[in-house]
């Protein structure tokens, strides 16, 4: 796919239901409930019941009725919103971040390749741990997300791009070319957006100036000052940078697979499932029931209700008013037995049980849908556990877990070995391109006593070494201070340095 032409519809037709799913997603994610409304069709619609008890697409057959018969569908016709949303799809994503980069992924190559390493070790910095944590929560949300190898001066940069900032394709389950858009600048109806294709040795840069449904005639990228930088790096053809290397600068990275809302999509069945998938009912079901919740404390403010008699009138046109906090009242100078009742208290029931059980039992629904335990929303009881009673407890977590950091390391690896063939052909660095091993932290580590005395039990079978047991012992250390323990180690012992271990 090359760059469009002029005048194509944008995002293209083929795309507009993924791009649709992706609305939600982002709606849920973002937690803006405007955002909900307008997803949902809540804001549309206000004729012909200005009540909003008749709105026309709550009775349409199809996706169309069926979402704005939801809660966030229904239309809000007061002033102030009474609706309440909890941040669950947000929670979920950032707890599916924490798990997986909350303690850095180690990235090594061999140990006598000390110049590959330390470079690898300067890319895959705090800066890279901190875009990898933004990529990881958005990916969890959206389905997957893109990581790009770039560079700025005599730098190699990876980044992140988000998957709906992205047009795909894929060629036998691999990702052959991709097309970023992005708009700079929106004014008086028109949409300016700079598009940015990936094939295999080059990048192709592209200006549109159009509306928000077409991408309208291309410009001259010095038109707009963020794309001004990337004209003087154009090749011959005016369009393309040269990467230097014959492979696509670009991996993706999908959240989880298979994907069950796209696997007959031909570009789609690939991008991966986002977290939030086939939950966004008891999402909406979780926020009903909140509100509902505070519906009952708005309901059951204690109110009076007084007789006619009792207000006091400020003349003819002025109305009346009755001062519930007055301590002392004159006579009222009636007939006996007229207007008579007493002033009546009124104060409704909260449910607050029922409801607290019903939006435990939705939020602990939301959470298994998204393949985790409810142990890790803290939906259980808290008690001190050890890490095998964690893992336990936690084991639907921890199967979530292990398989996104496998689809994590085999993009991480690519991306790490994309970076130094940049580096090499672009700035002649002196590293040896290569994929390194990409390992992750356990999730539950475990404590020290723990440890040393799962150490001691294998000690006493005669089934480990002392490099091994100094290595489980202390699981940070590198392979010099491993040797250099063990070394201590047995110099200590009566039977010398010499006993082999």
């Amino acid at each position: 796919m090359p760059l469009p032409e002029p005048g194509t519809p944008w995002p293209p037709p083929q795309w507009a239901s993924i791009y649709s799913a992706y609305s939600q997603w982002d709606a849920w994610y973002s937690g803006d409930v405007d955002k909900l409304s307008t997803v949902y069709g809540a804001t549309s619609g206000w004729a012909p019941d200005p009540k909003g008890y008749n709105k026309p697409s709550q009775y349409s057959d199809g996706m169309v009725g069926r979402l704005s018969r939801w809660f966030w569908g229904t239309p809000q016709r007061q002033i102030r919103s009474n609706k309440l949303h909890v941040p669950a799809a947000a929670d979920i994503a950032s707890t599916s971040a924490d798990l997986l980069f909350s303690e850095p992924p180690s990235v090594k190559v061999g140990t006598r390749d000390t110049a590959t390493q330390q470079r690898l070790d300067d890319l895959f910095g705090p800066e890279m741990i901190v875009a990898l944590l933004d990529g990881a929560e958005v990916a969890a949300a959206l389905s997957g997300v893109f990581l790009r190898a770039g560079w700025v001066g005599r730098q190699p940069v990876p980044s992140v791009v988000h998957p709906d900032a992205a047009i795909p394709v894929f060629k036998w389950g691999t990702l052959a070319e991709v097309t970023f858009h992005r708009v700079v600048q929106e004014y008086d109806g028109n949409v300016m957006r700079h598009l940015e294709h990936h094939v295999p040795g080059g990048v192709q840069h592209a200006l549109y100036l159009g509306d928000k449904d077409r991408l309208g005639r291309t410009v001259p990228l010095t038109e707009h000052e963020d794309t001004a930088q990337l004209a003087a790096g154009l090749a011959e053809d005016g369009q393309t940078i040269p990467t230097g290397i014959d492979d696509l600068t670009v991996v993706y990275v999908p959240n989880a697979t298979p994907n069950r809302q796209w696997r007959t999509h031909q570009q789609a069945a690939h991008l991966g499932r986002s977290d939030l998938s086939g939950i966004e009912p008891v999402m909406d079901a979780l926020d009903e029931t909140y509100t509902s919740w505070m519906r009952d404390i708005r309901l059951a403010k204690a109110r009076i209700a007084v007789p006619e008699s009792y207000l006091e009138t400020g003349g003819r046109g002025a109305g009346a008013w009755f001062d519930a906090d007055r301590e002392v009242f004159t006579g009222l100078n009636m007939l006996p037995g007229q207007d008579s009742s007493p002033i009546s208290a009124h104060q409704f029931a909260i449910r607050h049980e029922e409801h607290r059980q019903t939006c435990s039992e939705l939020w602990e629904k939301a959470v298994r849908g998204a393949g985790y335990s409810a142990q890790t929303f803290g939906l259980t009881s808290e008690v001190a556990m050890t890490a095998t009673e964690s893992n336990a407890r936690e084991r639907k977590t921890l199967l979530t877990r292990g398989k996104k950091a496998r689809l994590w390391r085999m993009a991480l690896g690519k991306l790490a070995e994309l970076l130094l063939r940049v580096d090499r052909a672009q700035f002649n660095a002196s590293v040896t391109p290569q994929r390194p091993d990409v390992e992750f932290p356990a999730a539950v580590s475990e404590q020290p006593r723990e440890r040393a005395e799962t150490a001691r039990l294998l000690t006493e079978a005669e089934a480990v070494s002392t490099d091994t047991k100094v290595r489980m012992v202390h699981p940070d250390w590198d392979d010099e201070r491993v040797k250099q323990e063990v070394e201590g180690i047995m110099s200590d012992r009566p039977e010398g340095p010499e006993m082999r271990v």
